[in-house]
């Protein structure tokens, strides 16, 4: 979280069992509306955390794109590191890092494709340049230069011009992070920080503190 050395940087108060909402997705929200209230550059972006079948834990970040009680949704190539890591184990982490008001997010669940509708819904409804580059680059790979991806950008934006109607690609498409546990983590002075932790048991929500 940074180097900070003034305790009077820190917030005068914590974060207190007593404060938290009864579920933790209406908590996420609680603190969401915070992070955008504040200000902060795309508070929408959460560093995803995935492991290979071969063990490489790997991590990057997207832009969450829907969430409610079912869980967190993003979008991206199903043929990426990313997507092919989720094929092989469907478990991911969720990390918001809000540092600017000294508190993240971490969430981990299972995690699911979205049906094909509801993808290519989602896909229509971005600017028409972000659809032509998600078939343009097939993320991930290797590519030769950075004139051999505009090329192919541009040669698809020539097939699809402004106005007209991009398919969804088939190998691009929406995941839906179900939560196991959420842990709401708010910075206070001296390295005594406040972390609670939500944690799925049947079909009700335990909250447990951790140790800072």
């Amino acid at each position: 979280m940074g180097v900070v050395t003034d305790a009077a940087s820190w917030p005068a108060s914590g974060l207190d069992e007593s404060m938290l909402a009864a579920e933790p997705d209406a908590q996420f929200d609680s603190w969401m509306a915070d992070a955008v209230d504040a200000g902060l550059p795309e508070p929408t972006a959460v560093v995803l955390a995935t492991v290979s079948a071969a063990g490489q834990p790997r991590a990057r970040t997207v832009l969450l794109k829907g969430h409610d009680s079912a869980g967190f949704v993003f979008f991206t190539n199903r043929t990426s590191r990313k997507g092919t890591d989720l094929d092989e184990v469907p478990r991911a982490c969720l990390l918001f890092g809000w540092h600017a008001i000294h508190r993240q997010i971490i969430i981990e669940g299972t995690v699911s494709r979205l049906g094909e509708d509801e993808s290519a819904a989602y896909f229509h409804s971005r600017p028409h340049a972000s659809q032509i580059a998600a078939w343009a680059s097939r993320q991930s790979t290797v590519v030769g230069s950075r004139a051999e991806l505009d090329e192919r950008y541009a040669e698809l934006a020539q097939r699809w011009p402004e106005g007209a109607e991009v398919p969804a690609p088939g190998f691009w498409g929406g995941y839906l992070v179900t939560p196991q546990t959420f842990e709401f983590w708010h910075g206070r002075a001296n390295r005594m920080h406040d972390r609670l932790r939500y944690r799925r048991s049947g079909d009700t929500w335990i909250v447990e503190r951790l140790a800072p």
